[in-house]
């Protein structure tokens, strides 16, 4: 069996671009991936343009030796942009060997280490969902940052089994003011943590925003609320900052969507600064790379907590990580695998019960509809530009 054709999909879904990755083979077997830093999309389709110069006419069942071309064969060490070809790639060759065997990808990586996977949410997806109040009694003209509103969902949903959430500081018209934002967000903390007691794990993704100094303070104010896991509390860039921090907090730090390889983990595993990896499989390399990042932080009692804002793909090759590694969390779940251009993407898994199911269907359990794909072509889109109050620019 050959690698035949390496194609670039790019589909606009509602709050998200998605770029698929199809690889096809001689054989008929077509495996199906998906590439992370989704508003750079131009970048990727080049860079996936160039790998599949010297893919096709490769044996797909090679994937490590695959992997390795594609990871070094430019000279360069790949960064995020190669970085998210290469995953895309490397989940649509596991696809196809799970397919050519006969069996689900994490059946390749082990086997099922659990029965079935946790998922987080965030109070603006639970209250996007139809059965929600807000929906039904005139609700819709609250902020979905209001304390009371975070109460309500939080109260609702975890009588009804939800067991992770996870809150995050905002701008304000999109002026940062970190030390008020905090403020904000320990509010909303102290007043859900009051509210529903123990029934629920509470995340806090800072998501880069506060400097070393910021992040100590907010660190430390959570201990006494029992949060699960703060979450990039810095730029992912100053790994000597989560040193910093680690030496003054008693709080659970997870940290990683940003960084593009085991490389970029291996110091933070080896020192130990933080509890939860935060790897994404579409932009640190696909599920290999993912299975060894994962490996090195068992040896540190670190747990993987998968990064997740994008599409079915990436749900799924999450999903099957999650289940073959025994040093799993919860998995980020910001789109439910079939509410997502379910006419585009067949899934053999969904969310049941607050967490995700285990598929069945040999390789990846995702099928790509390339044609009605072409009725959502993708946009260029660009993320929310914050700045503080003097007017820099800050991140999002």
């Amino acid at each position: 069996m050959k690698i035949a054709d390496v194609q670039t999909h790019v589909v606009q879904a509602p709050g998200r671009t998605l770029v698929v990755v199809l690889v096809e083979t001689d054989e008929g077997l077509t495996g199906v991936g998906e590439a992370g830093l989704q508003r750079r999309w131009k970048a990727i389709q080049g860079a996936v343009d160039h790998l599949r110069q010297w893919l096709v006419g490769e044996d797909p069942m090679r994937i490590e030796h695959i992997w390795q071309q594609m990871a070094r064969g430019g000279f360069y060490p790949a960064d995020r942009i190669i970085g998210s070809a290469i995953s895309a790639v490397d989940i649509a060759l596991w696809d196809i060997k799970g397919q050519a065997l006969g069996v689900p990808i994490y059946e390749l990586l082990g086997g099922r280490c659990r029965d079935h996977v946790d998922c987080f949410f965030q109070p603006g997806y639970l209250s996007s969902r139809p059965e929600h109040p807000r929906n039904k009694t005139g609700m819709e003209g609250k902020g979905l940052h209001e304390t009371d509103e975070t109460v309500e969902i939080a109260k609702r949903y975890a009588d009804e089994g939800l067991r992770y959430l996870r809150l995050s500081p905002y701008a304000a018209d999109g002026v940062w003011e970190p030390w008020q934002a905090a403020q904000r967000t320990l509010e909303q903390v102290r007043a859900v943590r009051e509210a529903v007691g123990d029934k629920l794990e509470l995340l806090v993704d800072l998501h880069a925003r506060q400097t070393p100094p910021e992040a100590v303070w907010f660190c430390r104010e959570c201990e006494p609320l029992r949060v699960y896991v703060v979450e990039d509390p810095i730029r992912s860039e100053h790994l000597g900052g989560y040193r910093h921090i680690r030496q003054h907090v008693n709080v659970p730090i997870a940290a990683g969507e940003q960084w593009c390889s085991k490389w970029e983990f291996r110091q933070a595993i080896e020192e130990e600064l933080i509890d939860y990896a935060r790897v994404d499989l579409c932009i640190a390399g696909g599920v290999t790379e993912g299975k060894k990042i994962a490996a090195m932080a068992e040896t540190h009692l670190i747990k993987l907590l998968l990064h997740n804002p994008l599409g079915p793909v990436c749900t799924a090759a999450s999903l099957h990580l999650d289940l073959a590694c025994s040093n799993a969390g919860p998995q980020e779940l910001l789109w439910p695998p079939r509410e997502m251009l379910p006419d585009v993407f067949e899934c053999d898994f969904n969310v049941e019960d607050w967490h995700l199911t285990v598929p069945t269907a040999p390789g990846l359990g995702v099928r790509f509809n390339k044609e009605v794909a072409k009725k959502y072509p993708g946009e260029m889109t660009e993320p929310p530009r914050w700045h503080t109050t003097d007017g820099a620019f800050t991140n999002y």
